[in-house]
C-alpha cells in the first residue's frame, strides 16, 4: 500500500483539512515562525539591494555585509535622532498640562442642553446607587419616634459610650526581601527577549541573504524532481510579488513621512522630525499605524497652543496625504504586485493579528501574499486564489449565462455589447455564446435547469443573435468581395441535428459565411427529405455543415453524417461539434464510417477550412493536396 500516495490524495480530496493542517502549525509554532517570517521580511526587502550590488562584480558576503551595514546605520541615526527628540517632549510636558486641561474642558457638553442633562442625571444616578448599597433599604430623613405609650413596649435609655484610650502604635520594620538570580532574570526578561529575538531575526536574515540559492536548492530538492518545474515557479512568482510590494511600500511610506514632517515644519510644531518618522514607520502597521502616527502630533499640537488652529492644520495636512497616497500614489505604485483584493486584505489583516498578534498584523500582506502564490500553484489549494485574488472574475461565457438565468436579459445584452467593442463577432460567438449555450445544454440534461427557464435562455439568445444580423450584414458590406472572389465561394447549408440549441448555433454559423461572401441556408436535419438530397447531389460545389452541440450529440450526428455521405459522396461534408474541449482527430477517428471531410469545434475553423477550399480552387497551382476523406 502506498502510504505517500494515500496521504496526497487526503490532502488532494480535503483541501480545508490541509487548511486546517497549516493553520495549526502557524499556531502552535509562533516562537518559531514569527522570528522567520520577520527575516524572510527583511530578506525579500534587502534582496534587491544585494542583488544590484552582485551585478557590478562585488563577490556575495561582501555585498551581504555592506546592505546590513548601511541600513543598520540609517535605522540607528534615525532611531538617534528620534530618541533625543522623545528625551525633549518627556522634559516639557508637564509645561503643555494646561493646554490640555483647557481644550478637554472646553469639550464638556453644557448643563442647559439635553445632553448635559442627560449626562447630569446619569450622574446623579450613579451617585445614588454608590451611595446606597444594593440590599440595604435606605436610611430615613426623619426617623419614626419610639412609642413608649404601647403596650409590651420598655423604653430603655441607651448609655453613653465613653471614648476608649488611644492605641499604642506599633514600629514597623520594612525588611527588604533577598534577590536571587532568579529575580533578577524575571527582571531583565522584558528586556533580553525582545533582545535576543532581534538578534536572532538579524543573524537568520544575513544566513538567508548569504545563503539563498542553498536555500532554494533545498526546497527544490525537498518538492522533489516531478515538482521542480511547479516549486521554481511559485518561488520566482512569490519573490517577485512580496519584493516589489515591500520596495513600493518603503518608498511610499518614507515619503509619507517626509512630507508629513517637512509639512510640520513649515505648520511651526516643534520636533517635526519626530512626527514624520512616527508617522512614516507607524504606517507599515496596517489600518491601525496610520491613525495612531496622527494621534500623537495632533494632540502634542494641542498642548502646545492655546487655540485650536494648529491641531486642525495638524488633521488637514494628514487628510490631504492620506487622500492623495492612498486613492492615486498605491494604486499607480503597487498595481498588480500583490495581486489581493481590497476586502481579502481586511480580512487577512484580522486573521494573522488574531493568529500571531502584532508581529501578524505587520506581516499580514506579505503572509497572504504567500497564500495566494500557493494557491496559483498548487491545485488543491486553489480555492484560496479565487477568495483573496484580485483577478478571480467570472469569464464573459460565464456572466453571460449568469445573467440569462437570473432573467436579466439587459445586462446579459450590454455584456455581449461590450465584449463586440474589442472583438468580432466571431470570437463573440465562439468565446461567449456558444460556450453558454453548451452550459444551458448541459445542465437541460442533467436535470439542473427547467424547461421554462430553458426556453427563456434560448429565447433571449435568439433575439440577440437576430440583432447581431444587421452588425453582420455591416461587417459584409465594409469587406464586400470582388466578382471573381464572389464566383469562386461554396454555397453552405448549415444542417442543425435535434434542438432548439443546434439550430442556434446553425444560424451564428451562417452569419459568419456570410460574411465571407458565401450564400447559406439554414435547415434542420427534418427537413433534409431525399428529393432535397438528390437536388443537393447535382451541385457538388455545395458544402453541407453539420450543427451539433455536446452533450448526447454524437449518436445523431453519425447517423445523420451517413444519411447523408450515402446521398451526396461528391459533396464536402463538416461536422461541427461544438465543444473546444474535445479534440477534433479523436471525434474524426470515431466518424470514420460516415467519412467526413472536415471535423470543427469551433466556428472560426469551419470558416477558415472553407476559404482553404476556395482558395484552392481559385489557384490550383499553389493548393496543397487535399486530404482525402476519411
Amino acid at each position: 500500500m502506498d502510504i505517500q500516495g494515500t496521504r496526497r490524495g487526503l490532502f488532494a480530496t480535503e483541501p480545508v483539512l490541509l487548511l486546517a493542517t497549516i493553520i495549526a502549525v502557524l499556531y502552535f509554532g509562533q516562537p518559531i515562525l514569527i522570528p522567520v517570517a520577520l527575516a524572510l521580511t527583511l530578506n525579500f526587502l534587502l534582496a534587491p539591494a544585494v542583488i544590484y550590488l552582485h551585478r557590478f562584480r562585488i563577490r556575495r558576503v561582501p555585498a551581504v555585509i555592506l546592505v546590513v551595514v548601511i541600513a543598520g546605520s540609517l535605522v540607528g541615526g534615525i532611531g538617534w535622532v528620534v530618541a533625543r527628540q522623545l528625551v525633549r517632549i518627556a522634559d516639557e510636558l508637564p509645561n503643555y498640562r494646561e493646554n490640555l486641561h483647557q481644550k478637554l474642558a472646553a469639550l464638556h457638553a453644557p448643563s442647559v442642553s439635553p445632553f448635559g442633562r442627560a449626562i447630569r442625571g446619569v450622574r446623579e444616578v450613579g451617585q445614588e446607587l454608590y451611595s446606597n448599597p444594593a440590599g440595604q433599604p435606605a436610611a430615613p430623613s426623619n426617623p419614626p419616634p419610639v412609642a413608649g405609650g404601647e403596650k409590651g413596649v420598655r423604653k430603655t435609655a441607651t448609655p453613653p459610650v465613653e471614648n476608649p484610650p488611644p492605641a499604642t502604635p506599633l514600629p514597623v520594620t520594612v525588611v527588604q526581601p533577598e534577590r536571587g538570580i532568579p529575580d533578577l532574570l524575571n527582571a531583565l526578561a522584558p528586556v533580553v527577549r525582545p533582545l535576543g529575538e532581534g538578534v536572532f531575526v538579524l543573524v537568520l536574515t544575513v544566513y538567508m541573504l548569504i545563503k539563498r540559492e542553498d536555500l532554494r536548492n533545498r526546497l527544490l530538492l525537498l518538492a522533489g524532481m516531478g515538482r521542480l518545474n511547479l516549486v521554481t515557479q511559485a518561488l520566482d512568482d512569490a519573490a517577485r510579488r512580496i519584493s516589489s510590494f515591500l520596495s513600493m511600500n518603503f518608498l511610499v511610506n518614507t515619503g509619507y513621512g517626509l512630507l508629513f514632517g517637512f509639512g510640520l515644519y513649515v505648520i511651526g510644531i516643534p520636533n517635526a522630525t519626530l512626527w514624520g518618522v512616527l508617522a512614516g514607520t507607524l504606517r507599515f502597521v496596517p489600518y491601525i499605524g496610520t491613525s495612531i502616527g496622527v494621534l500623537l502630533p495632533f494632540v502634542f499640537a494641542l498642548g502646545i497652543s492655546s487655540h485650536w488652529g494648529p491641531g486642525l492644520v495638524v488633521l488637514a495636512l494628514f487628510a490631504l496625504l492620506e487622500f492623495s497616497i492612498s486613492n492615486f500614489f498605491e494604486p499607480w505604485l503597487y498595481g498588480s504586485h500583490t495581486g489581493i483584493s481590497t476586502l481579502a486584505l481586511l480580512v487577512m489583516a484580522v486573521f494573522w493579528t488574531m493568529l500571531w498578534g502584532w508581529p501578524g498584523l505587520v506581516l499580514s500582506t506579505p503572509l497572504t501574499v504567500c497564500l495566494i502564490v500557493l494557491g496559483r500553484h498548487l491545485p488543491e489549494m486553489s480555492f484560496l486564489h479565487i477568495l483573496l485574488g484580485d483577478d478571480a472574475q467570472l469569464a464573459p461565457e460565464a456572466k453571460f449565462y449568469e445573467r440569462l438565468l437570473a432573467m436579466d436579459q439587459p445586462e446579459a445584452h450590454r455584456i455581449a455589447d461590450r465584449f463586440l467593442e474589442q472583438n468580432t463577432l466571431g470570437a463573440l460567438y465562439d468565446t461567449v455564446m456558444l460556450p453558454a449555450l453548451a452550459l444551458v445544454e448541459r445542465d437541460r440534461h442533467k436535470g439542473a435547469l427547467d424547461e421554462s427557464r430553458a426556453n427563456f435562455v434560448f429565447q433571449c439568445a435568439n433575439e440577440l443573435i437576430a440583432e447581431f444580423c444587421d452588425y453582420s450584414i455591416l461587417e459584409q458590406t465594409n469587406n464586400q468581395a470582388s466578382p471573381a472572389d464572389a464566383n469562386r465561394c461554396f454555397p453552405v447549408i448549415c444542417v442543425s441535428t435535434q434542438d432548439q440549441a443546434d439550430e442556434l448555433v446553425a444560424t451564428m454559423l451562417a452569419q459568419l459565411l456570410e460574411q465571407c461572401g458565401n450564400r447559406t441556408l439554414q435547415l434542420p436535419s427534418r427537413a433534409l427529405s431525399d428529393e432535397i438530397l438528390t437536388r443537393l447531389g447535382e451541385e457538388t460545389d455545395t458544402v453541407l455543415c453539420i450543427s451539433a452541440l455536446p452533450p448526447f450529440a454524437f449518436a445523431n450526428t453519425r447517423a445523420l453524417c451517413q444519411r447523408i455521405r450515402h446521398k451526396l459522396p461528391h459533396n464536402r461534408i463538416i461536422v461541427g461539434l461544438w465543444d473546444p474541449t474535445v479534440e477534433a482527430d479523436r471525434v474524426r477517428e470515431r466518424l470514420t464510417t460516415c467519412r467526413p471531410d472536415h471535423v470543427a469545434t469551433n466556428l472560426a475553423d469551419v470558416a477558415a477550412q472553407i476559404r482553404e477550399w476556395q482558395e484552392a480552387r481559385a489557384y490550383p497551382e499553389f493548393a496543397l493536396p487535399e486530404s482525402q476523406p476519411i
